[in-house]
Order: C-alpha cells, then structure tokens, then sequence
C-alpha cells in the first residue's frame, strides 16, 4: 500500500497538485515509517511549496535514517538554499558529494550555491568575478566535444558567427553577462552545467530561470550593480519512482544468486550448507520459493518439525505477499510430506488436501491416496485383538440361536474387524444373511472365508445353499463340485445329496416347458450353451447318440459328470434322445 500512495504521490505532483502530493506521501510515511525515500519526496514537494523549513525537516529526517544516502544530503541543500542559508547549503551539497561523488544533482547544486555566493560578495563590493563564477564554466578544454556531443548543441556550431561570439566569451569570460540574453548561450550553458535551463518569463526574454534536475531553483543573472529581481523557485523532482525498484532487482539478484549456491550444495546433499544459502536468500529478498527449497533441504536433513515450521511460515507470508498458489500448494505438500514422516497421519491427509484445494497435481493426489490407505489399515490393524473376536463370535452364535439375525450379523461383523483372517467371521456372518434373504451378501462373505481357508468345507455348503436360493443351479452345482474335489471323503455324502437337490430343483423349474420353449430357455442360457460348444462334449454327445451305454462309462469322470448332468437337469440330453 506504501508504493501505491508513493506513485499516487509522484503522479499528483507531475501535476503541480502538491496538497494531494503532500497527503499521500505522508499516509505512505504512516504505513512505512522508515522510509527516507518517502521523506525525501515530501521534502521536495515542500520545497516547491517553497515551505523550506518543512523541507528542511523531512530532509533531516531521510538522513538520520540513511546517513550515507547522498540524495537527503542533497535536499537538505536545496532546502537551506531555499531558506537563504549559503553556507550551510555549500556544507550540506559537499556532503552529498563526499558520499558519492558524480552525483550530478549534488554537483549542479553545489554550482549554483558557489555562483550565488560568489553574486552576493559581488553585489557587496567585495572584489571577485562580476559574473557570478558563469563565465569560468566557457574555460572548459572540453567544451566544443561536450557541445558537439549533444544534439541540442551540435547545430549550433555550425553557425560561423555565434562561434566567433563564444570564442571572445573563452578570450574575455566576463563579457558573458552581453550575451546572457540570446537563448542559444543559455542552451549552451545548460550542457556545460549539466542542468536543464529554461526562461521564466513571457516570450522566453529576461526573466529568471530555474535548475529543475538541480532540485533547486537557480539565481537571477544579473549584472553585479543590478537590484537582484525576485527569485522564482523551481519545481523540484522527487526520488525517481524506479530507484527502489532498482534496489529491489539488485537485492533479488543477489537472492537469487544465493539459492543457486543452495541448489548446488543440495545437489551435493550438504543440506547444513544449503540451509545456510537459502536462508541468506530470504533475508535479501521475500521470495517464498526460498522458503519452501529451505523447508526441503530441512525434510531431506530429516528435521520434519524445522520443515513444518519452515513451510509453514511460507504459506503465510505467501499470503500477504500475494505468491502464486502453486507455491503455496507445494509449500502444504510439503507439510503433509513430513507429518508422515512423523507417523502424523491425520495431519498429514489434512495438508495434502489443503495442497489440492490451491492446485490439483498427481503428486499429491497419489500421497493423498496413499496415507489414506496406510492410515485405514494401520486402524485396522490396532483393532484386530484375538480376545475380542472370541467375545464377538460368542455373542454372535447367542443372537443367531435367539433368532435375532440383525444381532447376529453386527455381532460376526464385530468378529470380522477384530480377526480378519479368521474365516469362521465370514462364513457365520453368511448364515445370518441367509436368515435374512441377503443371498447376494452372504456369496460375497462366503468367497472370503474360502480366500482364507480354500478347503473350509462350510463355506461351501453356505454358498451353495445361497446360490439355490437364487435359483443359479449351475453356479450352485459348479460350488459343490469344488467342494467335492477339496474334500478328504468327510462330507462327500452331503455334498452329493446338496447336488442332487440342484437338480431336482432345475427339473422341477422346468417341468410343463413345451419343446420350443425348452430350446428357447437353453439358448438364452450362457453356461449350457458353452457346454455344447465344447468340442469334447460335442464328440461325447454325438458318440451317446449311437451307442447310450458309452455316456455311462464318460460320466465316471466327474468334471463330465457335472456337465452331462447340467445338460439333463436343462432338458438338453432328452431332446437328443
């Protein structure tokens, strides 16, 4: 907001409206207290006010902030000036200049002081040069390279008769004051002085003339025995708008060139020192993509708290520096990162989620993903606890035998989170379904329990009995046929019995079918239709045809069994009869 205020204040005073100058750079001092450029500015404005004291005390003010700054010199100068103070002007323009010596303003200033000193010991009788010290500046061994130099200049030399003039002013310096009023030696003098020269009056015809880039006005050329006429103040400018933009470019170069030393040393995995370089590139330049290379120098260091701090001390400075949220997004991934490597889980999905609302990238979205699933089954496993699955199955076997389904199944339920591999949770879990008529559940429960025991013979029956339920005879037939091959001869009774009643069922689902609609109906059956495409079958059914005792001696292999009994129980086998 400062450097808002500040330009606002520089437009309004190109526009001579200095009131509005004078408010804008003082609410820009209220936000930046220390700021010499805003005090040197105001210090101009004043100046042009020609209210010298106030001038003089915000030029004051810039120095005790920056002593070794050369321009507060120089407007405490033009405001001693200003206030008819030579002398302290000459000392306050000399310091400017021991500070930095091709200070052009300062120099321009100093000579003007020099010249109106040199016109008042004149003006007293005093015995020195009746010109003020102007015609000196025409001795100049330089002069017609400084003219010719210039494009305001160069023409003029080319004029025969206006060089014979200057040529008797370097003969006879004094003589100056005779040619004071012809505008081309006023144009030629601006060079020399290195000060813009302009007329005050009307028609550009002897009126005095100021030094705008001197940031102070000139004095009156007059002849020594003249009355001085009424000085008319200059305009001064204030501090160039780009002068802190330079020195922000400079300090972010020099960050810059500091984080390429970080990077370099990160390369090498010397994060002690590439903390070192990154942390000089902030103090330079507030650029959070120093920040978030420290806080991943700190994560690679393994100090994941100093990264947490460090990230997130860039996420609000990001803020009230207005970064780009893909740097703030990285600055939470980030975050996230270490909270992991703290075993901080919920915090950490808690900034990886934070990162995706400022920028969605695949990154973070796959560690998102996965401390989501190491959280899930870290809690999974902190849960599952032998002792509490026995009391779960024990409840639920009570609210299964007290017919309280729902009971029972939250009750296996309770048994499966706390043994997860214990198949007797799923397979249980299933009979309750069943009670309840979620046959499609209690399949799904009972191929759990068969991925943790494949010969857990129970399951089986259950899945069977499930699938009857559904009508899928086939699926049911297939089922049971898998027991049968699992089996050690302990339940093959029952496991036959279960088949035979699959097919009994088909036949009677089917009893009272006409011929087309039999055909129809095994068509539009997948499972029977693929039996008949099987080449073997195919050669066994074709072999039935002439000679039905050879079905017989194929049914002694039980995976043709089950088909042939498939195609009976479906109708398949009588129609080819």
């Amino acid at each position: 907001m400062a450097d808002a205020l500040k330009a606002e204040g520089n437009k309004a005073f190109s526009a001579k409206d200095y009131p509005t100058a004078i408010e804008k750079f003082t609410a820009a001092i209220e936000i930046e207290p220390e700021n010499q450029i805003l005090y040197s500015n105001r210090s101009a404005v004043y100046a042009a006010q020609s209210e010298f004291q106030k001038a003089l005390d915000d030029a004051e003010k810039a120095i005790s902030i920056k002593p070794d700054w050369s321009k507060g010199h120089a407007r405490k100068g033009a405001a001693y000036k200003g206030l008819g103070d030579l002398l302290a002007a000459h000392d306050a323009y000399d310091e400017a200049l021991k500070i930095e010596p091709d200070n052009a303003q300062a120099k321009a200033g100093m000579s003007a002081v020099q010249r109106a000193i040199n016109a008042e010991a004149n003006a007293d009788g005093v015995t020195g040069d009746p010109t003020g010290g102007l015609g000196g500046i025409f001795n100049d061994p330089a002069m017609f390279q400084k003219l010719a130099s210039n494009p305001k200049t160069a023409s003029l030399l080319a004029d025969a008769d206006f060089m014979e003039k200057l040529k008797q002013i370097q003969q006879n310096p004094n003589s100056v004051g005779e040619q004071i009023r012809d505008p081309r030696f006023l144009q030629v003098m601006s060079v020399l002085l290195g000060i813009d020269m302009s007329f005050g009056g009307e028609g550009g015809q002897g009126g005095p003339f100021s030094a705008g880039a001197a940031d102070e006005p000139m004095p009156d050329v007059q002849p020594a025995s003249t009355p001085s006429q009424p000085k008319k103040e200059p305009t001064p400018e204030p501090e160039p708008v780009d002068e802190e933009a330079v020195a922000k470019k400079q300090a972010q170069e020099a960050a810059d060139a500091e984080k390429k030393i970080g990077n370099d040393f990160y390369k090498k995995k010397q994060f002690d020192t590439a903390i070192e370089h990154y942390e000089k590139a902030w103090e330079l330049h507030k650029d959070i993509t120093y920040l978030n290379n420290l806080g991943a120098a700190k994560f690679e260091k393994g100090d994941y708290q100093g990264t947490v701090e460090t990230c997130q001390k860039a996420v609000e400075e990001g803020r009230d520096l207005r970064a780009d949220f893909k740097t703030i997004a990285k600055a939470f991934a980030r975050i996230g990162s270490a909270y992991e490597k703290l075993g901080d889980l919920t915090q950490a999905i808690e900034y990886y989620h934070r990162s995706l609302t400022e920028h969605r990238t695949p990154d973070a979205l796959n560690k998102l993903r996965n401390a989501e699933k190491v959280k899930a089954t870290a809690e999974k496993d902190s849960y599952i606890d032998a002792a509490e699955a026995e009391k779960a199955r024990e409840l639920g076997q009570k609210k299964f035998q007290e017919a309280d389904w729902p009971g029972a199944v939250e009750a296996f339920t309770e048994m499966t989170k706390r043994a997860p591999t214990d198949p007797r949770g799923y397979s249980n879990r299933a009979a309750a379904l069943i009670k309840l008529m979620a046959f499609p559940q209690a399949v799904q429960d009972c191929d759990e329990a068969l991925k943790l025991d494949p010969k857990f013979m129970r399951a089986f029956m259950r899945k069977g009995q499930a699938l009857v339920a559904m009508k899928e005879y086939n699926r049911a037939i297939d089922t049971y046929t898998e027991a049968s091959e699992v089996d050690d001869g302990t339940h093959r009774r029952e496991i036959e019995q279960q088949q035979q009643k699959c097919l009994e069922a088909q036949f009677s689902a089917r009893a009272g079918e006409t011929e087309q609609q039999t055909m129809e109906r095994i068509q539009n059956d997948p499972e029977i239709m693929s039996i008949l495409q099987d080449p073997v079958m195919q050669s066994i059914l074709q072999q039935a045809k002439t000679d039905p005792a050879a079905l017989q001696e194929h049914m002694q292999n039980a995976q043709v069994r089950i088909k042939i009994q498939k195609l009976t129980a479906a109708g398949v086998i009588r129609m080819g009869r």
